[in-house]
């Protein structure tokens, strides 16, 4: 049966309120001048006509919401600069206070530019600000304080040449074969713009523990580079603090897209034991490895789904690259994991991918 919340009236609550406490304690919500907006304000939005097909809201447990004109949503102000899907932020709503659900986690901003094979977005009216006691309520106001952990931790790094190059898929199977290896996993997202479900489909791996920048109060990646490397080096913190074996770190979107992949690279460099590139297609990981000036452990993702990607990527670049959607290609990668993470032992024969498994928060 659902329950009703009786504290506040009834709103829904985007996947970038999960880190909040909205959903149990009282709130007001208030309409503030444009020059008092900030990054990371919590603000409702109330669904205008005409509402897109199927429209959907993801929630904090990750679920997605089918959404009706005059639905109230809690979200976050934010920026997004997909090269794919839209590119828009929160500075370039009008007076008018017409906004856009830039992404189904509640991401909101005013889209400026969108690509032609992308669906309408959510138009959103602004409603006004979260406020307790005359205060904003932030994302930023729930990030955790913890003692300071070095992070020594054995990373896989898993970057793209592009959004939906198969970089999610691939940290799937990665967690799953390390988990049959018997290690202690956490898997982390560490940009991009905010999505619940990349690192929950990790957890659903097998991962013991996920994060992503939500946990530091980010609503995407998109900062200023030094803001971020400090909140990175926090999260990093907090990653260490569980002990991992090995972590698994997905990087959203391209290391030369503007959100801090190059920070992350930086900061994780000498800790990374395997770096995995998922390439849109084969000539892309040239062009990424050319103007990134690195050479991947491994290539995989959308590039190599057929046998005539592998061997084109190989032919290119000289890169190994599999399809791991293949069973013969996840004894290959086991053992590469293996050899990097310096085991010993027999491989153990893979088991097809589990999905829907529960997930241990962070």
């Amino acid at each position: 049966m659902m329950k009703t919340n009786l504290l506040n009236p009834p709103y829904l609550y985007s996947s970038l309120t999960r880190i909040a406490d909205l959903q149990v304690r009282p709130f007001d919500v208030i309409s503030l001048p444009q020059k008092e907006w900030e990054t990371g304000d919590y603000v409702v939005g109330e669904v205008l006509s005409p509402v897109p097909v199927n429209p959907k809201l993801e929630l904090p447990n990750g679920r997605l919401a089918s959404l009706l004109e005059g639905d109230r949503i809690i979200g976050a102000f934010g920026i997004r600069r997909a090269t794919l899907e839209a590119v828009g932020e929160w500075q370039s709503i009008g007076e008018d206070g017409r906004m856009d659900n830039m992404t189904c986690a509640g991401l909101f901003g005013k889209v400026t530019s969108k690509s032609y094979l992308l669906p309408p977005l959510t138009s959103l009216q602004y409603q006004g600000h979260v406020m307790r006691n005359g205060e904003k309520v932030s994302m930023k106001g729930f990030v955790p304080t913890i003692p300071h952990r070095n992070y020594e931790c054995p990373t896989i790094m898993i970057i793209g040449t592009s959004m939906s190059a198969g970089k999610t898929t691939s940290g799937r199977i990665i967690v799953h074969q390390l988990k049959q290896l018997g290690l202690k996993v956490v898997a982390a997202k560490l940009t991009g713009a905010g999505r619940y479900r990349d690192v929950l489909s990790m957890g659903d791996a097998g991962a013991d523990f996920i994060f992503d920048f939500v946990d530091v109060g980010l609503p995407s990646s998109v900062a200023p580079p030094e803001e971020f490397r400090v909140l990175v080096r926090q999260l990093l913190s907090m990653m260490a603090t569980k002990k991992p074996d090995v972590v698994v770190v997905e990087a959203g979107a391209s290391p030369l897209e503007p959100y801090n992949g190059s920070v992350v690279l930086e900061e994780l460099k000498p800790h990374i034991c395997l770096t995995v590139l998922c390439a849109s297609d084969p000539y892309s990981v040239v062009g990424v490895c050319q103007g990134f000036g690195f050479l991947p452990d491994l290539v995989t993702g959308i590039a190599t789904s057929t046998s005539s990607g592998v061997e084109l990527v190989k032919k290119l670049t000289g890169i190994p690259a599999l399809t791991l959607s293949e069973p013969g290609s996840l004894v290959i990668l086991t053992q590469l994991l293996k050899d990097k993470l310096g085991l010993t032992g027999e491989v153990p024969h893979p088991t097809p991918l589990r999905v829907g498994l529960p997930t241990l928060k962070n």
